[in-house]
């Protein structure tokens, strides 16, 4: 197989405090509260996740992201998707790309993916509770294609055949998202660009042929949440019995009633066996997932994953990026890089250390 395979980590700019996370949660928020203060759901489970070689980083110093960059570059990681929070005009978590933008230093190709959601309490479980809302227009879109160009103009960021690649996590919400599309390109090519490459991600409406949006490519989402659905815990159907019994009647009540708990292995199973799709799509890897720590009820979580399971999914996906890309194309997406709270990391944490990074390396290529 060929080297010039480009793996890219999703990056989550949240790491630090901010106004906003200090109105809506509390003075000196980040969700390393939330990680510091998790603890497990049931046996075995693996709660809770702290980070090891790169501590509990504050990712307002250049320090922190030399030394993310670092990392990622000696296991074999291309580059960053750094999350970009942009609410009409309003910037969120801003602070990290723009240091990463002013500092030469941080040395690992990035690009962009508009969170374009609402920002809700979904954290906590209530997702009705709008905390910031999206309103979509297309001046607003000149104004946010104007303030993204300062960054495609970095000689880090990653193109494809010289076009910038931005990332959109939920084309579907915008109502006019063709003809804010066309104004993108038509604004980039006016600041010297050829085009556009543009990347939807494929985790609620996962059908739709990216073309009809206007975009150049899907990017698959890891997981996905509409596989690997049968309970964890069915693999042993006495202690189901048993233990839902306990639960149900309150003698013991039980994380894996209380949550989803799922396999792991049955999840890379079945995103190993997705049909290949019709038009372009970026595949995607996840280390875990595990959303308990902002959760104490209804959390998501995919039981014992380890380095060599994800290994056997990075040599999958690899092969399958080699066989079906070709030039700048040849990438594919780790979901994530820093997600903590939902438990798919890459870096390193105090029980794995760097085994997840070893195997990610090992399988690449």
């Amino acid at each position: 197989m060929s080297n010039d395979i480009k793996p890219i980590a999703i990056h989550l700019p949240q790491f630090h405090p901010f106004p906003e996370n200090d109105d809506w949660w509390g003075k000196g928020f980040t969700e390393w509260r939330n990680v510091a203060k998790s603890t497990p759901k049931f046996k075995g489970h693996y709660q809770p996740q702290l980070p090891k070689d790169l501590g509990f980083y504050d990712l307002r110093l250049e320090e922190a992201l030399i030394q993310q960059a670092q990392l990622a570059k000696e296991y074999g990681i291309y580059g960053f998707c750094y999350y970009h929070y942009w609410f009409s005009g309003k910037l969120l978590m801003e602070k990290p790309l723009e240091l990463m933008l002013a500092s030469k230093k941080i040395d690992l190709p990035f690009c962009l993916c508009w969170a374009n959601e609402n920002w809700t309490r979904i954290w906590d479980g209530s997702e009705k509770s709008v905390l910031i809302a999206q309103d979509y227009n297309l001046d607003d879109d000149r104004k946010h294609i104007h303030y993204l160009i300062q960054f495609f103009k970095d000689e880090r960021y990653i193109t494809i055949d010289g076009c910038p690649v931005l990332v959109m996590y939920r084309s579907e919400l915008h109502p006019k998202i063709n003809e804010a599309v066309q104004l993108w390109r038509d604004e980039v090519k006016k600041a010297g660009f050829k085009d556009l490459y543009l990347i939807r991600v494929e985790n609620f409406e996962k059908n739709i042929d990216p073309k009809t949006h206007g975009f150049d490519a899907g990017m698959e989402f890891a997981p996905d949440f509409g596989l690997a659905r049968k309970k964890f815990l069915k693999k042993n159907p006495i202690e189901y019995v048993f233990t839902k019994i306990l639960h149900k009647t309150g003698l013991r009540r039980s994380g894996h009633f209380q949550n989803n708990v799922y396999s792991y292995d049955e999840l890379v199973e079945k995103m190993m066996d997705k049909p290949k799709k019709s038009y372009k799509q970026f595949r995607c890897i996840t280390p875990a997932w595990d959303n308990s720590a902002r959760r104490s009820t209804g959390a998501t979580i995919y039981h014992e994953s380890t380095p060599e399971k994800f290994g056997k999914w990075v040599s999958f996906v690899a092969n399958f990026t080699d066989r079906n890309f070709k030039g700048d194309e040849r990438i594919f997406f780790i979901n994530a890089w820093n997600e903590w709270a939902e438990g798919n990391h890459m870096e390193p944490d105090l029980k794995n250390g760097r085994a997840y990074l070893e195997a990610f390396r090992k399988n690449k290529l």
